[in-house]
């Protein structure tokens, strides 16, 4: 799997250094050159887009305030001639902060920290369905997650959230028709287009809410009613 990236910078010499250092590292996909943020903007909405090389200091947005008002956030490699925004790189997570002049063996450790991530978490989240866990990637870190623990699973725009209880829940940046594909249909059913639950969970079925527990309610949405009745019919022919 190539991890495919976009460089961002007003300088075009700068931009043609991480252009050719991505050329020059094999496991590294070019998709897009830019030398505006807002011209990223649109890629990003519309490309898959898995790690993103951004100057910070740019005209019009700056690259700390670009990575900020992303909603869908790929991972992120800073380029900056001035060292004092280091600090603030790392608030918003990201992977490495590369000083300019950027030597490829600095480069080359920036991506491989990346590489090593992508292959953690996607060897955990593909794993096959009938296994206990999964794992996700949470903030700047891989979470395990086993399947008993799961409630339910609400879709959030870009993200979706893992509820572990009524309170307690992990927030990820993935699809949820992606994490569905993960999960065993015996234990876990779509039940709307925003929600999944944990089936072992519901303690309770008032017309078209499922509860989950005393307090959590759920609404079956009318494309997946039909589904759901015929799980019930066949719990209910089965006492």
């Amino acid at each position: 799997m190539k991890i495919r990236c976009l460089a961002i910078d007003d300088e075009p010499l700068a931009l043609q250094q991480i252009s050719s250092y991505i050329d020059k590292t094999p496991f590294l996909e070019k998709a897009e050159l830019c030398q505006s943020a807002f011209d990223a903007m649109d890629i990003i909405e519309n490309k898959e887009i898995d790690l993103i090389f951004v100057d910070i200091n740019m005209p019009d947005l700056n690259g700390m305030d670009f990575v900020k008002s992303l909603t869908k956030k790929p991972q992120i490699i800073f380029t900056t001639a001035f060292s004092e925004y280091a600090f603030e790189g790392f608030q918003v997570e990201a992977i490495d902060y590369l000083l300019k002049p950027i030597s490829y063996n600095s480069f080359l450790k920036a991506v491989n920290k990346t590489k090593n991530l992508f292959e953690l978490t996607n060897l955990k989240i593909n794993q096959p369905a009938q296994n206990t866990e999964i794992y996700v990637k949470s903030d700047y870190k891989v979470v395990r997650v086993l399947l008993d623990d799961i409630v339910y699973i609400e879709s959030a725009n870009e993200y979706i959230k893992i509820y572990l209880s009524e309170k307690e829940c992990i927030t990820t940046l993935m699809r949820l028709k992606i994490i569905e594909k993960q999960l065993p249909e015996k234990k876990f059913m779509r039940i709307h287009r925003s929600f999944i639950i944990n089936l072992e969970k519901i303690t309770a079925i008032d017309r078209n809410r499922i509860y989950l527990g005393e307090k959590i309610k759920i609404p079956v949405g009318e494309l997946y009613n039909e589904t759901f009745q015929k799980f019930i019919s066949s719990k209910i022919n089965s006492l």
